[in-house]
């Protein structure tokens, strides 16, 4: 088992914008096999108040790439990043290994 976390610093005054274009992100993963995630928002700790975590779990690290590598080249996903840049200020992948 492979957890993916996101973690993603988020433009002020931006948390309606990212919500809507989520759920638009969530159809196109769909399509490409991404499994359910967990959104996290910081409230407390190391991070501050406009830090998104996004957590997922993975079978393998076969699998996570496929469906990487087969929503990379959708144009719609594309389309998405290119608006999602004006909301997410950094972002940084970091992967565990369940035990």
């Amino acid at each position: 088992m492979i957890i993916e976390v996101s973690i993603q610093k988020i433009n002020p005054g931006k948390w309606e914008a990212l919500d809507e274009i989520d759920k638009r992100y969530e159809v196109v993963e769909s399509r490409h096999g991404f499994p359910s995630k967990t959104r996290l928002n910081s409230i407390s700790g190391t991070h501050d108040s406009n830090t998104l975590l996004i957590v997922r779990e993975w079978d393998n690290m076969a699998t996570m790439e496929a469906a990487y590598m087969s929503a990379f080249e959708d144009p719609e996903l594309q389309a998405l990043n290119a608006e999602g840049a004006s909301i997410v200020a950094s972002s940084r992948l970091e992967f565990y290994m369940k035990r």
